[in-house]
């Protein structure tokens, strides 16, 4: 079927099931970022490919609404499908509910299929269109009754991680969540988020791309720990291996039902952002639920001495692949056959030589010229450039290692350097320092990380329009939670052992794009008379370009920051590179 077509027939089962706007999130019963084939709905009904937006289907209307990461993108995606692209004005809102309210009549009635909606959502769609009268039905599933050969759920099988990798037994997690429930008095606790189970059952899998993570529910009284998972999944040695920390076996399909059987006296605990609209509608009405973040997230989000260690590890193995995967671009550049598309697979090939690689942490980004512009492009062979010995080049990347997770952006020239491109550089490059030397008072909030990190090209009067950072897991989601470096006023402090993206950036439409990123841990500095005092510790261990640099544009304290990490990058790094890449390597990292 054309995108055309299956518009039509969904538009057909709408007037028959008399709904007059449909909405398709980009998600999945567990509100991931990132889906399995089975639940990617919005690239098969539209195209659209992007981990972000939302379809709106009317009779006479089927709009894509995304944030401006993905302008680019959805125009081209997009084109012939019958879907336009609505832009939003601010990331992540419901801006496609008032427009449904401002388009549709009273008594008109707007569905979603619950499954694929998070508690927040659905609460946005009652709670703007009840009010003008708007019937609002969470559970229509238009998608499956014409989704041909849809993909099935992945069937891979789960592992277990030992204890000497993770630093903390699943029992012990549990007990941490459980003491969580007896302060907060609840009795029960349902945790629908992948990357929270992986945390909690020291368990991983290859159920969703570049995410290793197996579909599943946690179910949690301070009596019962019952996982919902295709039996099929589980070996019986991780059965037992479960078994022995109290966590029994349920199939996966069964969890709905299993939450109808709550009592009255139950008050269960579910985070509104992390849980399905299906799911929280399935809990009776006479149980009392608390709607708050999971304790996992944030007990997942600071790392553990044994995690901090293993993660300092893979960035060795990960900065080892990045030298030889810059110096093959450096040395190839000028023979004409290198791509966008081919230097990615080849970055993976290197960091698949190193020990414990698992996979990549996300699609690498690799955007030459003006595709660097773009902070989410992903080259195809309709949009695949060609190297060639200038202009910038921007690669983002990361790994999926046994001992952690790597998220890093270098920009690298090509050649033929312009002043422009320099100042832009060094302007993000003083933005990346800055935030990443940040002394901070506990408490801190990522808000004003943020902020500090773009006084600098503010003050250039200049700006990026995405994030500064974000939380990452320990070979777990390279986009983790609670905690992140952004403009909006989230109430979650920057805590110790929490690790988290510096990565500030510019673009130049139809020129170039520039960012720098590095992981940092925050940690603790001092204490005196006027309180606690952190700091970040550089994880990342890959040089930073300096030819790019405009050494008048930075101030002593920049420089001596510059020299001394890619001093340190040399020296973490030299033993593990033949004399040819470690010489290569020197000279990349001499003082300026």
């Amino acid at each position: 079927m054309t995108y055309l077509e299956k518009l039509s027939q969904i538009r057909l089962l709408m007037k028959e099931k008399g709904v007059d706007g449909y909405i398709i999130p980009s998600s999945d019963p567990h509100i991931s970022e990132y889906l399995p084939d089975h639940y990617k709905c919005i690239a098969w009904t539209s195209g659209f490919t992007g981990s972000a937006g939302t379809l709106v289907i009317t009779q006479s209307f089927a709009g894509l609404w995304t944030d401006s990461r993905y302008f680019v993108q959805a125009n081209e995606q997009l084109n012939g499908s019958g879907f336009e692209l609505v832009k939003l004005k601010v990331q992540h809102a419901p801006e496609y509910v008032t427009w449904l309210g401002e388009t549709l009549p009273k008594g008109a009635t707007v569905a979603f299929d619950g499954n694929l909606a998070s508690l927040a959502v659905a609460n946005a769609v009652k709670t703007i269109l009840d009010p003008l009268g708007i019937n609002v039905n969470g559970h229509v599933d238009l998608l499956d009754p014409v989704w041909k050969n849809r993909p099935t759920l992945p069937k891979e099988k789960a592992y277990t991680l030992p204890v000497t990798t993770t630093g903390q037994a699943t029992k012990d997690k549990i007990a941490a969540v459980r003491a969580v429930l007896k302060q907060k008095r609840a009795t029960a606790h349902l945790i629908s988020s992948l990357d929270d189970l992986a945390w909690l059952l020291n368990i991983r899998g290859t159920d969703v791309k570049c995410n290793p993570v197996t579909l599943g529910f946690v179910f949690i009284s301070q009596e019962k720990a019952i996982l919902f998972i295709d039996s099929d999944k589980v070996s019986q040695e991780v059965v037992s291996e479960l078994l022995s920390h109290g966590v029994e076996i349920q199939e996966y399909a069964k969890v709905q039902a299993y939450l109808k059987g709550l009592s009255k006296s139950d008050i269960i605990l579910l985070d509104p952002k992390r849980t399905c609209f299906a799911t929280y509608d399935s809990v009776p009405q006479d149980v009392t639920i608390l709607e708050e973040m999971n304790p996992s997230t944030m007990l997942k989000a600071i790392k553990n001495e044994v995690e901090i260690n293993h993660q300092r590890n893979a960035m060795i193995n990960d900065g080892v692949a990045l030298t030889k995967f810059f110096k093959w671009i450096e040395e190839n550049v000028a023979s004409g056959t290198l791509t966008e598309m081919n230097i990615a697979d080849h970055l993976r090939e290197l960091r698949a030589a190193q020990p414990g690689f698992k996979d990549i942490s996300f699609d690498t980004i690799s955007g030459y010229k003006d595709h660097g512009a773009l902070p989410h492009y992903k080259a195809e062979p309709h949009s695949n450039y060609d190297l060639k010995p200038e202009g910038l080049l921007l690669v983002d990347s990361g790994g999926q290692y046994e001992t952690g997770t790597t998220d890093i952006t270098r920009v690298i020239s090509l050649g033929k350097l312009t002043q422009e491109e320099k100042e832009d550089y060094t302007v993000v490059l003083k933005g990346t320092i800055e935030g990443s030397m940040a002394i901070y008072p506990k408490g801190t909030r990522g808000y004003q990380i943020d902020a500090i990190t773009r006084r600098p090209i503010w003050a250039t009067l200049r700006n990026y329009g995405h994030g500064t950072g974000h939380g990452v897991g320990f070979f777990l989601n390279v986009h983790e939670g609670p905690q992140v470096f952004n403009p909006t006023a989230t109430d979650i402090p920057v805590e110790v052992g929490m690790i988290t993206s510096i990565e500030p950036g510019l673009y130049r439409e139809g020129k170039h794009g520039i960012r720098i990123e590095n992981l940092v841990l925050s940690k603790e500095l001092s204490s005196n008379q006027f309180g606690d005092f952190m700091d970040f510790e550089t994880l990342t261990i890959c040089y930073i370009a300096t030819d790019l640099v405009d050494k008048s544009l930075l101030e002593s304290a920049h420089i001596d920051w510059l020299n001394n990490y890619n001093q340190w990058v040399y020296d973490s790094l030299e033993s593990k590179l033949t004399k040819e890449e470690a010489a290569w390597l020197k000279e990349k990292t001499k003082a300026i």
